[in-house]
């Protein structure tokens, strides 16, 4: 993975920007940690929030004039919170003097002209610092213009605790301190001190200091600005600028560096606050004292608190992990950079669906996807991908371009294809006589000749990151496509038209719902009423959707529609998540089949297999506009399994050759018969076991002899490893007939 984009992934991942009640606080106060500390009570602790952002914390919990609480979210959905009276609880019920940390003493002097907010915090920050501060103060008393606002508003009992940080910082304090009104002679100030700072409307002349630095254009000399009159948090703001420059221009660095997002700035944090309730404020039962613990804890218990997590709401992957995006995109790069030791993030890696529904909700648009893909690229092409992770999924790929199920032919009778009909290995596998049913249909009702071309798109190679074997399936079908003279390509499967979107644009693909005539076909009444799952690969064709929807409104179906639409939600199989991670899959199908309690319509056979396996009541398109003869329900029709996929695309291929080219094509010969029960099938669908897997280690057991007696049950233990998974079956029997009990594999390969 390239480690600029991996920056730029976790760039865009918003769930760590400061909220909007932050970012609008110069000094950055984190009111959604002191709202929260406030709800439980814990006041002391709300206190210390305050006191970790500034200087003179107890002074600003009663003068602040809070510009965090203009931006606060909560007014999208009520009035926003009262974080100012929040602060002055967190101060009466928890302030204390802070503990000030004073880093390493240094032989630094530094001149600090003013008393005011900005004067004293610039003193108070400068000498945590190590420096040995002086501070003039013109008239009597510090913070002369506070003092006199009473203790109404501001209690002397604030002051003195704040301003005890001066004697425990060894500041030396220097009352009715005049100074020259010569600039020169004040400049000459500079032989005295290393570095001087004055603050706005201290003295009789002014200095003009650079907005963002205070810098003045005299080396050493800082200079406020007007804050003072505005704002008592922006004073304190400006003391902790003058702080930084000084201790940079001390130590020779960059005045100007790394200043991004100093101050206020605008919060890039999303909140969605559409499902929050309106709430108004809390009203002190006595405004004069203010809130009480009890009303400070009901008012701070209306904040949200303010977070992203669009994507991880509606991702049971994102959730599995208990993280989010950009601690994510951390983590992979990590796990794949490791050179010796164990990747831990493996499974994780695996275990994206690869919907692409976090891109659609994100703000940002930052896409899991692409990361999961570019790390499951690299890491395949590198050889750090475990081969088992998908060595099922891609062997039953390698089936579905093989000879036992691909097929490119003109419809008989025709020399000429004006369209293809690409069933797609999902629906071949699933429900075989719908793709006989389409195809019949379509050569009825198009001109030219329609042809048909049975093949895997690769999706399952391209989820796995394997380059190697999707370029391969590619190059199938278009040399299948290429065969029929290049036509038009119609397609059932989701899957296949995105591909064919993405990497085959060369190729025209329509979907098949546009080409169906109802008229033509006469299906019997369909089901009053369903709920519409649209397949997450086709989530941004709407065309695709819309010709779905139009096929149903034919059918007399009244149609209930799960989401809002462009945000449907994983079936559990895409990305090969069904592989990777069954319990999460499983988890995925399950919140899905959940949304409803209707019978769902879909138009992905995968989608309806994965349903049936939760219990859902489901039905493909084609199982109302092509019912089976035997009027079985549709909706209770079960998921027939990875080996009876197999099956089901192998036998559709012989019969459409006997039936419509006239040709037959030699089956295997079973060497012997395998006998099992629905109970172990089950069994090895769970554990993804293919019946040919179990097959070929009985048969190798008896050609070879290679076998295990279980002493007390008189069962055979046989070993198979085809690949990089070892089998495991145990069975009885023998003359060319065998009972399967168990079966079980390790996929891993063990030296």
């Amino acid at each position: 993975m390239d480690r600029e984009q991996v920056r730029r992934w976790e760039s865009q991942c918003i769930q760590e920007q400061a909220p909007a009640c932050a970012s609008a606080c110069p000094m950055h106060v984190d009111a959604r940690k002191l709202a929260e500390c406030a709800r439980k009570g814990d006041f002391k602790a709300g206190f210390s929030v305050l006191a970790a952002a500034v200087p003179v914390p107890l002074i600003v919990a009663y003068v602040c004039d809070h510009p965090c609480q203009r931006q606060c979210r909560r007014a999208d959905a009520g009035d926003p919170i009262r974080i100012h009276e929040l602060e002055k609880a967190c101060a009466e019920f928890g302030g204390a003097s802070p503990t000030l940390r004073v880093q390493n003493k240094r032989n630094r002097e530094i001149l600090v002209c003013g008393s005011e907010l900005s004067g004293v915090s610039a003193a108070i920050l400068l000498a945590q610092k190590g420096y040995n501060v002086t501070l003039h103060e013109p008239g009597p008393a510090l913070l002369g213009s506070l003092r006199g606002l009473g203790d109404g508003f501001l209690p002397q009992m604030a002051i003195g605790t704040d301003m005890a940080a001066l004697e425990a910082l060894e500041i030396e304090v220097c009352y009715d301190r005049e100074l020259p009104h010569d600039e020169e002679a004040i400049l000459a100030l500079r032989h005295e001190y290393d570095a001087l700072f004055f603050e706005a409307g201290a003295w009789p002349f002014t200095f003009t200091g650079d907005p963002a630095t205070l810098a003045t254009r005299h080396p050493g000399v800082f200079a406020g600005n007007a804050w003072q009159e505005l704002s008592p948090v922006y004073a304190v703001y400006e003391g902790s600028v003058a702080a930084i420059s000084i201790d940079r221009y001390l130590q020779g660095a960059s005045l100007t560096a790394n200043r991004e997002n100093r101050g206020a700035y605008p919060s890039r944090l999303y909140m969605n606050t559409q499902d929050q309730i309106p709430l108004a404020a809390v009203e002190s039962a006595d405004p004069e004292q203010g809130y009480t613990r009890e009303e400070a804890q009901q008012e701070a218990a209306r904040c949200f608190p303010c977070q992203c997590l669009e994507c991880v709401k509606v991702c049971e992957y994102l959730k599995e992990y208990k993280s989010y995006p950009k601690r994510y995109v951390r983590e992979i790069y990590n796990n794949e950079c490791i050179v010796m030791g164990v990747r831990k993030a493996n499974r994780m890696i695996n275990s994206c669906a690869l919907c692409g529904l976090c891109t659609t909700v994100c703000p940002e648009n930052l896409s899991m996807a692409e990361v999961i893909l570019a790390a499951r690229r690299g890491m395949v092409e590198t050889g750090k991908m475990p081969p088992s992770a998908h060595d099922l999924a891609l062997r039953d790929m390698a089936f579905s371009t093989s000879d036992a199920f691909t097929l490119a032919r003109h419809q008989p009778g025709h020399a000429s294809s004006a369209v293809a009909f690409l069933p797609g290995c999902q629906l071949s596998s699933s429900s075989p006589e719908h793709v006989e049913s389409v195809y019949k249909h379509l050569r009825e009702t198009t001109q030219g000749g329609v042809g048909l071309i049975l093949a895997c798109c690769g999706a399952p190679a391209q989820w796995a990151g394997n380059e190697a074997k999707f370029a391969e399936a590619r190059a199938e079908l278009t040399a299948s496509w290429e065969q029929l003279g290049r036509p038009k390509l119609i397609t059932a499967c989701s899957s296949c038209i995105r591909t064919l979107h993405d990497h085959l644009p060369q190729i025209p693909v329509e979907s098949l719902w546009k080409h169906i005539d109802l008229a033509l076909i006469a299906p019997p009444t369909a089901p009053k009423r369903l709920a519409v799952h649209d397949p997450c690969s086709t989530r941004e064709m709407r065309e695709v959707e819309d010709g779905a929807r139009a096929l149903l409104r034919e059918l007399g179906v009244e149609i209930e529609e799960l989401n809002e639409r462009g945000l449907t939600t994983c079936c559990g199989f895409g990305g090969l998540q069904q592989f990777a991670n069954p319990e999460l899959a499983d988890r995925t199908a399950q919140r899905r089949a959940a949304t409803s309690n209707t019978d769902y319509v879909t138009y992905c056979a995968m989608c309806r297999d994965r349903f049936s396996l939760r219990g859902k009541r489901a039905v493909h398109i084609l199982d109302l506009i092509f019912p089976a003869d035997d009027g079985a329900d549709p909706a209770a029709r079960l998921d027939p399994g990875f080996s009876r996929r197999q099956e089901g695309r192998a036998r559709l291929k012989r019969r459409l050759l006997r039936d419509l080219w006239g040709e037959t094509e030699a089956e295997m010969d079973e060497l012997f018969e395998l006998e099992i029960a629905e109970e172990v099938r089950a069994l090895l669908e769970k554990r993804m076991i293919l019946v040919e897997d179990v097959r070929q280690a009985v048969e190798h057991a008896e050609k070879t002899g290679e076998k295990l007696e279980q002493p007390g049950t008189g069962h055979w233990l046989a070993m198979w490893r085809p690949s990089c998974v070892t089998y495991w079956v145990e069975y009885s029997g023998g003359a060319g007939s065998f009972t399967v009990h168990n079966a079980y594999s390790h996929r891993m390969q063990v030296k």
